[in-house]
């Protein structure tokens, strides 16, 4: 058992990190900020920077592993193959090879107190596993998205195809070998409990979190500048800009400027788009950003935009772009149902619309645009918000706390079995 004087040493598993942008890499790394302001010793095994893009720096390439530090913190970063992550087939190619060569790590991360398991959902179980057997660790499994659900809806995966039993069964192992899964949103305890058979008490919610501190070094623009709806992100088959984009096609006259920036798989889509509409009011920017400049271009918008697409079902997670959205402390609008709409209403931080529903998207903007003390009141009630609840400090105690209770549990059996 760890005695009370020692750091809690957490090893981290996950494919996505920074540099690498998205949500896994953003809440694998909140939560490692997190847990060491809480005096926790990380260690995280990540692949080389590769998403979206697949892009391997030259540093790299074709090495089997190499050792670094990331903000203070030991990253050893292990072998990925140079692909996209596009389409279901290089997806699970890469993260085949991920849950291989993390495993190169294994003489080198040092002794073990607990497993936090970050991503890619389910199949980050797995080389856990093989840690957790050999360090005698205790492994906790995050859940970002919902696997293979949300690939059923992304058409990625044909639910009741060979590959989707496959994938169902492999969730099925997961859950209920891990000791205990935290999840971001509790829209997920009903898929984890009710279809898998989980006990709900190894189940803790501990949601995305963001770091406050990051979005506090640049000014609030000022009132005159030219009105700005924002989107920032992945360009992925998750988000409806066609809606965004015919929102921008009836503004066209009103003196709004929409920029969309990010990086992935529909950037040509949504570029032929703009071309087709002639939007003159839509700026895109391709490419991916460093963090410290997201943060920069979303101090200069008046409006934070999710256009979430429909799926003929309400959502069930929550992006972690939302809790960036009110650390700016700008109004959202929301394009979605389920969680990602309770949430925003909940935290009184924007406005929702209906997915798709451009008209509604188009109105919305304007009554934000002409009423001001309105915008000023929901980026208030964001920001307070996310500085009280999702921070990075908040999240991180929670997590602490999490695996220091399966540290003393794990010692609790091993005591009886060997009084």
């Amino acid at each position: 058992m760890t005695k009370p004087s020692e750091p809690l040493r957490v090893l981290v598993i996950a494919q996505y990190y920074p540099p690498d942008m998205g949500g896994g890499a953003t809440r694998a790394y909140n939560v490692v900020k997190g847990i060491t302001l809480h005096g926790a010793q990380v260690v995280i095994v990540t692949a080389f920077s590769h998403y979206p893009h697949g892009n391997v720096p030259k540093e790299y390439r074709w090495k089997p592993l190499k050792i670094e530090r990331y903000e203070g913190v030991k990253v050893i970063r292990t072998f990925i193959l140079p692909l996209p992550s596009k389409g279901i087939v290089y997806r699970l190619i890469l993260a085949i090879c991920f849950a291989i060569s993390s495993l190169f790590a294994l003489p080198i991360v040092g002794k073990v107190d607990v497993i936090w398991a970050a991503n890619p959902n389910i199949i980050s179980f797995f080389p856990a596993l093989i840690y957790g057997l050999i360090k005698r660790a205790p492994i906790a499994l995050n859940v970002d998205d919902l696997w293979p659900e949300d690939m059923y809806s992304l058409n990625l995966l044909k639910p009741h195809s060979f590959l989707a039993k496959m994938a169902e069964t492999m969730a099925r192992i997961a859950y209920h070998k891990a000791n205990i899964i935290t999840p971001i949103s509790p829209g997920y305890i009903s898929i984890i409990c009710g279809r898998y058979g989980v006990d709900s008490s190894k189940v803790k919610v501990v949601r995305g979190g963001v770091d406050v501190n990051k979005f506090t070094s640049y000014p609030t623009k000022k009132r005159g500048e030219k009105f700005i709806v924002l989107y920032s992100g992945a360009f992925s088959v998750a988000y409806d800009f066609e809606q965004v984009l015919k929102a921008a096609k009836l503004l066209e006259n009103e003196d709004i400027e929409f920029i969309l920036q990010g990086g992935g798989e529909v950037a040509p889509q949504l570029k032929s788009t703009v071309k087709r509409l002639k939007l003159k009011n839509v700026r895109i920017i391709d490419r991916i950003l460093s963090r410290d400049e997201v943060v920069e271009l979303l101090s200069e918008a008046d409006i934070l935009v999710l256009p979430l697409k429909d799926f003929g079902r309400p959502y069930l997670g929550i992006s972690s772009k939302l809790y960036e959205y009110q650390a700016a402390g700008k109004p959202i609008i929301c394009c979605a149902n389920g969680q990602p709409a309770e949430y925003v209403k909940e935290t009184e931080s924007g406005v929702v619309v209906k997915p798709g529903d451009y008209e509604a998207l188009a109105k919305a903007i304007l009554y934000l645009k002409e009423n001001p003390e309105l915008r000023d009141e929901l980026s208030r009630n964001g920001r307070k918000y996310v500085e009280t609840s999702v921070s990075v400090e908040r999240i991180g105690f929670m997590m602490v706390k999490i695996f220091q209770q399966l540290v003393s549990k794990r010692s609790m059996l091993q005591h009886e079995h060997n009084p």
